[in-house]
């Protein structure tokens, strides 16, 4: 359908304000500038979300909260691999005819009719866009929602610590949740000699002789022009699918919808300074390739690739990785080198501090049983998962200490 499309495209509806004078004139804010009134609009329609690109990037370089994954291409690629034909509702407020806060969402119906962040499960944060220093704007944006959701649960999963989206949860008149979801592991933003302080000297010393081991081998970095980023990460999801071969891949990681979405949003991306691909070569020949989500406060490594070849060449991959994630972090001045959602064993080696992003639920009065209802079932799902660790932690030291006693 098209734009024009009444069932698509509804007439803006004016955001909560506070009325203008009898004069005519924009009321005046407590520091006495004059704020123009705000307007908000459900966007439903997928070419005019595919066609906000300069103006999302407008408000991404206002909102500091930001990362890599509010950016217009990531959000926008990913709908052309995972969205449907229906759904979309991206709310958008703007204030003068600027675009000064915007919710990337989706109706989904399975269980319970809901409200999502786009990105689903392959995306590490989400959040909505909120403009530095704009007055008023959580309170329209939430409006927004509230009408975008017309009786459905409003659920973000993945919401960072410090995100917009708590500034939203804060001002939404009606039914509120907070839950734990996934963990990221987070590093500062130090150089390399700062990270390498920070782990002890005994640990220090096999970081120090793994970097030795990587100039040796000559390993060489490469970062990828955007227009050669699809192919590159074709390259690196060859290595990564090689990497994890009778391991256990992530099944979405061996669809083709997932490898077009990450070489589309890649380039994209690289074209704005929002991701950087990068190839890593001994004797010409690519060993590795890594993708790194950028935004002006953090660095993450998203996905990589390596040739087992690397191991019998006694190159320590981790090690290999780390060191191109602290030149994006500290080499870029940003605060943050994020491992992003997982506790692998070996990002334990450097002391990562946990985060844990947060689980928002908002509901008007309608919808607030099916919100409890939600919130009630994803609370015994995180019961029963901590029970399930516990049996399996007990049951491997009665394991152990059987063996030591016998």
């Amino acid at each position: 359908m098209t734009a024009t499309d009444p069932q698509q495209a509804p007439a803006p509806i004016a955001a909560p304000r506070t009325p203008a004078p009898r004069d005519g004139h924009a009321p005046a804010g407590p520091d006495g500038s004059v704020h123009l009134p705000l307007t908000v609009h459900v966007c439903r329609n997928a070419g005019e979300f595919g066609g906000l690109a300069r103006e999302w990037a407008g408000l991404y370089q206002r909102c500091h909260t930001a990362t890599a994954f509010q950016s217009h291409a990531w959000l926008w690629s990913w709908w052309l691999s995972y969205g449907g034909r229906r759904g979309l509702r991206v709310v958008l407020v703007r204030r003068g005819g600027e675009l000064v806060a915007a919710a990337p969402l989706m109706r989904v119906h399975r269980p319970l009719p809901a409200l999502v962040p786009l990105g689903g499960a392959i995306t590490d944060y989400t959040d909505v866009l909120l403009a530095d220093a704009e007055a008023g704007v959580a309170t329209a944006l939430a409006a927004g929602v509230r009408r975008a959701a017309r009786g459905a649960v409003v659920d973000l999963r993945e919401v960072r610590e410090g995100a917009s989206a708590e500034r939203l949860l804060a001002c939404w008149r009606g039914t509120t949740r907070r839950l734990p979801d996934s963990v990221c592991l987070e590093l500062p933003g130090l150089p390399m000699d700062g990270l390498i302080a920070r782990v002890g000297s005994s640990r220090g010393q096999r970081i120090r002789a793994s970097l030795r081991k990587l100039e040796a081998a000559g390993v060489e970095e490469r970062e990828v022009p955007p227009h050669e980023v699809p192919s590159a990460i074709e390259t690196m999801m060859r290595l990564h699918l090689l990497q994890w071969r009778g391991r256990g891949v992530t099944p979405e990681h061996e669809r083709p919808r997932f490898a077009r979405h990450l070489a589309r949003a890649a380039a994209w991306m690289a074209a704005d300074g929002a991701a950087s691909v990068t190839e890593f070569r001994m004797d010409g020949r690519v060993v590795a390739a890594n993708l790194t989500v950028l935004s002006p406060q953090l660095a993450g490594g998203y996905l990589f690739g390596a040739d087992p070849v690397l191991r019998a060449a006694k190159v320590d991959v981790t090690t290999l990785l780390m060191r191109h994630g602290v030149g994006q972090s500290a080499g870029g001045g940003r605060a943050t080198l994020s491992l992003l959602r997982g506790a692998e064993p070996h990002k334990f080696h450097w002391q990562p501090e946990h985060r844990t992003n947060q689980r928002l639920l908002m509901a008007g009065r309608a919808s607030a049983p099916a919100l409890l209802l939600r919130y009630g079932l994803a609370r015994a799902r995180a019961a029963a998962a901590r029970s399930a660790r516990l049996r399996r932690l007990r049951a491997l030291l009665l394991s152990r200490t059987g063996r030591s006693s016998g």
